[in-house]
């Protein structure tokens, strides 16, 4: 696994080659310890790989100590799955520009069971508030698991919800999945390694920005079932989520 967690940390821009770059080489070398030990030559005769994305993997092989990132990363306790895994979810398979890896504490969704994703509003509504925890309640007693994104808001009633259910529930994250966004939810992200997951495509260490939580809703609607949408305004995350949920099906 250790020359999937290279592929996974390859930078560009500092949001890594993305999936559509890494299924095109995934095309050439069938696995990634072979992608990592091609030649600059090789690389440049993969269709849809720019100079500047081959510069990027030949410096990482460069400058990167993989054995002892590797080490390092293991001592983490983090757990970490690629699409070749058969532990990765088979909901995100079929999705629009799956996620090549998935890093996680806790456990990962079970594939067996119903997910529905709760989103919503972080400035909501008194109203919307005990709409989403009791909804998230009630779905965790009826053995649903409760996908969200652990933002402020609705995501944090839905994951409280499901908890005071007593079921299992997993944020996924735009940052890295030791980096605890928003910092005020500590006691959420501690409740959910034990009693859920949390999730995200992004190494671990990778601070939030603001350009890495609209990708990230793909992830929560692609493992999802069904997804509601408790108060959101006409431009903001959750909508996008709701478009995610519509193209997926």
């Amino acid at each position: 696994m250790k020359y999937q967690f290279w592929l996974s940390n390859i930078k560009e821009k500092g949001y890594g080659i993305g999936n559509v770059k890494i299924k095109h080489l995934y095309d050439v070398a069938e696995t990634a310890e072979e992608i990592y030990k091609m030649s600059e030559k090789a690389l440049a005769q993969i269709d849809g790989i720019t100079d500047k994305e081959i510069a990027y993997i030949i410096d990482s092989r460069r400058t990167w100590d993989l054995e002892k990132e590797w080490e390092v990363f293991l001592e983490k306790g983090i757990g970490f799955v690629t699409i070749e895994s058969l532990e990765y979810p088979q909901k995100l398979r079929t999705i629009s520009n799956a996620p090549y890896c998935l890093f996680y504490l806790g456990r990962l969704p079970d594939g067996k069971k119903k997910s529905v994703a709760i989103v919503g509003a972080r400035g909501r509504s008194a109203y919307g508030s005990e709409v989403s925890r009791r909804l998230g309640q009630s779905l965790a007693q009826n053995g649903i698991q409760v996908i969200s994104g652990m933002a402020k808001g609705i995501d944090t009633d839905g994951h409280l919800g499901a908890l005071e259910g007593n079921g299992d529930t997993y944020a996924v994250l735009g940052c890295g999945v030791d980096v605890c966004y928003p910092k005020s939810n500590r006691y959420l992200y501690e409740e959910l390694m034990k009693k859920g997951g949390i999730l995200s495509e992004y190494a671990p260490g990778t601070p939030p920005d603001a350009g890495r939580f609209p990708p990230r809703n793909r992830i929560i609607s692609g493992l999802s079932d069904k997804v509601v949408v408790i108060e959101a305004r006409k431009k903001s995350g959750s909508l996008i989520t709701a478009d995610f949920a519509l193209e997926q099906g």
